[in-house]
């Protein structure tokens, strides 16, 4: 008896120590996989993503209860409460959803939270979203997102921005929490993001300089890159567009056609506990604009290393070689698509590369450690009359702890340090470098609220500018009313560290000469949001948001009337105020979807009492979707209003720059995916701007006209 007693408690232990596993595969109720789908241990770290074949799989799992997660955008989420004790396999079909409001983002604070119960707009796009539009351009994808305009490469939530000539930028665009702008100039390069390897984009709107520093003043764009799935996968797509004739007989420089093609090819192995995923994209674009062709390469390397089921490093490599025309603006407008005869011939040249380390480990069932690194480095020159170039080496570091004080109680902290060294012949040769240390803590109470607390200090030096620091706290509520009613508001203060570029630029472009300013200090802002969702069933949801942003010190370029030359200074108090409504609707048992978003933007330069720039006052986007099985169309809708106020002073260079108008934008999409027939295979065709409407986002610079693009995705 003594023996067999001793027999169950070795059993026990044995049975208690060892570590287990769950895979299985996510598909709709057609039987189509589902990648991209969310597989995680609820108050955990551990979880992963399904693959293009839709499996997924969790590895070195304590013997225990736990509740498992199933999350994607478009579907019901899926909780199971199981009991492990042995391999489990579950295979698993989700319900569509387009309507859910509980998806699961970690940009809002560093950590996994219901979209639910954040105290702040937040939008998700999933990966199927960039394939089904024929989106070679992260940037394009970002045009249809509610309360987000873009001024041809600057993005702008919320008005935050108008156009800067690519330097600063007022929205934080990070890849897995990684920052990716440029050190010199401060800009987002949206060519260099392989959108192949994107799983899904999260978007914080309003400031988030609390959690991220200077460069969140506006928002943030968390980029999530793909899971390296178990199973080896390999990717092809193929991309081929043509461009139409343009409006006007005059504007037809080229008498023919043009056209752009694509070509990604990746492939992912998984070696037991280490993993490897690797891309190669080919891009080339005629352009429908004399001088706008480009020629790019976009390599991507990742690879992880699972120590154990709790820790894991992670290695990315991104890289970009880019060679393009030089089209800064017309001719003039009889001569839309033409630039000046002295830029005739002119060509831009870069190298990028991007590396990123990422060690998570979960310390114990109560904390979790982060630690991201990156180096970030570019060159670029133009081979223009100018001969600007520089090349910038970035290198960032961040540790960031993730404490559970309690079940109802969840701090996050970190301490983050950038430096930044420039070699150019536009910016000189300066340096930057700053540490920001943050903590916030998330609190729910036994009734259904829950608040945020947040406080970030941070200390900048840009080279021979005198250093500044700054405090940025946050405030945020979020009040279940009832079910299906959700109450949210946030307060907060942010700023923005001038770029190195805004700082030091000296040149000449196009005629236009810019001169160093190193008196610039650094933006503030104080912002403050009350929002509403409505959920009455599973088939609608109405939120509506009203806001309020101040700021001051706003940094825009200007003419100096001494001289005559463009430089860039702390030129406006400006306040920026308005509302959003977003609508989705789902009818016919899931199969139509409708949106439809409106934002209104008060935007003032308070000191001169006119509209601040390139801010449209009304902007409304609409899409419709129609699945059945597996054939899929839809249309998508976008609509501003002409902008009121632009750079008179730069204008002044630009022949018809005066010449603006309402925007009016009709996007048509179709696709089939071919599962059924035993084959990984999906065709998709697109035909973009179909009404050929002119129109221009800034001064001088006709926006893509019609054209049309077929893609082909096989996965095998």
């Amino acid at each position: 008896m003594r023996n067999l007693f001793l027999i169950l408690i070795l059993f026990t232990s044995a049975t208690l120590s060892q570590n287990f596993s769950i895979e299985g595969k996510v598909t709709d109720f057609n039987g189509i996989p589902l990648p991209g789908v969310n597989v995680y241990i609820e108050g955990g770290e551990r979880g992963a993503a399904t693959d293009e074949r839709g499996s997924y799989e969790i590895k070195n799992i304590h013997a225990g209860v736990y509740d498992l997660i199933f999350s994607i955008v478009g579907y019901k989420s899926k909780i199971l409460n199981i009991t492990v004790d042995a391999n489990l396999k579950l295979d698993i079909q989700l319900e569509t959803a387009p309507v859910q409001s509980d998806q699961v983002v970690i940009t809002a604070g560093k950590y996994e939270q219901k979209l639910s119960e954040l105290p702040v707009s937040a939008e998700l796009i999933p990966a199927e979203k960039l394939s089904e539009k024929n989106l070679v351009n992260l940037k394009e994808a970002l045009r249809y997102i509610p309360g987000v305009n873009m001024v041809e490469d600057q993005i702008s939530i919320r008005g935050s921005s108008g156009y800067s000539r690519g330097a600063g930028t007022r929205v934080l665009v990070a890849i897995d929490g990684i920052p990716f702008y440029t050190g010199d100039t401060g800009e987002i390069i949206w060519e260099a993001v392989p959108v192949n390897q994107i799983q899904r984009i999260e978007v914080i709107k309003g400031s988030a300089s609390s959690l991220y520093g200077s460069t969140a003043i506006g928002g943030v764009i968390n980029i999530i890159t793909r899971e390296i799935p178990d199973e080896p996968v390999t990717y092809i797509r193929t991309l081929f567009g043509i461009w139409a004739k343009p409006s006007y007989q005059e504007w037809d420089w080229s008498g023919e056609y043009r056209n752009y093609y694509g070509l990604t090819l990746s492939h992912s192995h998984r070696f037991d506990n280490l993993g490897i995923a690797f891309s190669l994209t080919r891009l080339n674009d005629m352009n429908y604009k004399q001088s706008g062709f480009f020629n790019r390469y976009i390599g991507f390397l990742k690879g992880d290393y699972k120590f154990s089921g709790t820790s894991s490093l992670t290695l990315f490599a991104n890289s970009m070689n880019h060679h393009a025309g030089n089209f800064l603006y017309w001719k003039n407008s009889r001569n839309a698509l033409i630039p000046p005869d002295a830029d005739q011939g002119q060509t831009t040249r870069a190298n990028r590369l991007m590396a990123g380390l990422l060690y998570r480990d979960l310390i114990s069932d109560n904390l979790f450690i982060n630690i991201r690194s990156s180096y970030y480095r570019t060159n670029w020159k133009d081979e223009t009359t100018s001969r600007n170039s520089s090349t910038t080496k970035l290198y960032r570091t961040e540790l960031q702890a993730n404490l559970s004080i309690s079940e109802n109680i969840i701090s996050v902290t970190g301490i983050e340090g950038t430096y930044s060294d420039v070699s150019s012949n536009i910016f000189g040769n300066p340096d930057s470098k700053g540490i920001g240390i943050y903590t916030q803590a998330d609190i729910k109470f036994d009734f259904p609220l829950s608040t945020t607390f947040g406080l970030r200090y941070d200390y900048s030096k840009l080279d021979s500018i005198k250093s500044f620091s700054d405090f940025s706290p946050k405030l945020g509520l979020n009040y279940h009313l009832s079910g299906n009613l959700i109450l949210r508001s946030s307060a907060g203060a942010g700023f923005r560290a001038p770029s190195l570029a805004e700082a030091f630029t000296s040149t000449t472009a196009s005629g236009i000469t810019v001169k160093p300013n190193p008196n610039l200090k650094p933006e503030k802002s104080l912002s403050a949001e009350f929002g509403i969702n409505y959920q009455p069933n599973e088939y609608i949801n109405l939120d509506a948001a009203v806001f309020n942003n101040e700021y001051y010190d706003f940094i825009e370029p200007s003419i100096d009337s001494r001289d005559g030359l463009v430089f860039f200074n702390n030129v406006t108090r400006a306040r920026i105020q308005g509302a959003e409504i977003n609508t989705k609707i789902n009818f016919l048992s899931d199969r139509l979807h409708l949106s439809l978003n409106y934002t209104y933007l008060w935007s003032r330069d308070i000191e001169n009492n006119i509209a601040l720039k390139y801010r449209p006052r009304h902007i409304f986007y609409s899409s419709i979707s129609y699945s059945f099985y597996n054939f899929e169309a839809g249309a998508d809708f976008r609509f501003w209003s002409k902008v009121e106020e632009i750079d008179d002073d730069l204008a002044n260079f630009i022949p018809d720059a005066e010449k603006r108008v309402d925007v009016y934008v009709l996007d048509l999409r179709g696709g089939y995916n071919f599962n059924s027939f035993g084959l990984q295979l999906r065709v998709f065709v697109n035909a973009d701007n179909i009404l050929n409407y002119n129109y221009i986002e800034l001064v001088g610079n006709i926006s893509p006209i019609r054209n049309y693009s077929l893609s082909l995705e096989l996965v095998f």
